[in-house]
């Protein structure tokens, strides 16, 4: 790969790493309710996952699910399912971390991992970068530039959400605007779908 085509996949992770999506918006919504601190397990996970899930769609995960339309089909469906259980979970939550006891807790690292298998942007993402960037006589090393290109740049773009959503706490801390606010990212949470089901 030579500098300008990893340079080019630099910005392609970066925009798609840091642009909204279903990790984004979950980890605005958790650095309002939980804090930075509480939700580095989370962003975390996200760089991990997407890195696990980045790998094997490089070495054949992508082909299979062309070979069986019938089982990314079946991914879809439980992405949104999630996504959807998520976006309720989000709407429905009421007040800051402080204040529910031991009820509300952020997600957590093994959990925001699993999620980066049924997360449609983080699919099209992986699914994307390894069909433009990749050299079919260099596999390895195009897959590895690849998941050097998104490791650098994914934790850094993600924590930015998390990083602003910690900013708002002082003004969401009024009850009334925390529930509009949850309500609200659970909305636009659920309207992520959109892409993936038109």
């Amino acid at each position: 790969m030579s500098v300008n085509a990893f340079l080019t996949l630099l910005v392609y992770a970066f925009v798609t790493s840091i642009t909204p999506g279903p990790n984004n918006l979950m980890l605005l919504a958790s650095g309002v309710n939980f804090g930075i601190a509480r939700t580095v397990p989370h962003m975390l996970g996200i760089s991990m996952g997407f890195l696990v899930l980045l790998l094997a769609v490089g070495f054949g995960l992508g082909a299979v699910l062309t070979a069986f339309p019938a089982l990314h089909t079946a991914l879809k469906i439980a992405g949104a399912a999630y996504l959807l259980y998520l976006a309720w979970k989000i709407a429905m939550s009421r007040s800051m971390s402080e204040k529910d006891g031991a009820e509300a807790r952020p997600m957590r690292f093994i959990d925001a991992v699993a999620f980066q298998w049924v997360n449609p942007k983080a699919w099209v993402m992986a699914i994307t970068a390894m069909a433009v960037y990749t050299n079919p006589d260099q596999p390895f090393v195009s897959v590895a530039l690849i998941s050097i290109a998104f490791t650098t740049v994914n934790l850094p773009s993600v924590s930015v959400w998390a990083g602003f959503g910690t900013a708002l706490r002082g003004f969401l801390s009024d009850p009334v605007r925390l529930k509009c606010f949850n309500i609200a990212m659970g909305v636009l949470l659920a309207a992520t779908l959109w892409p993936m089901l038109r």
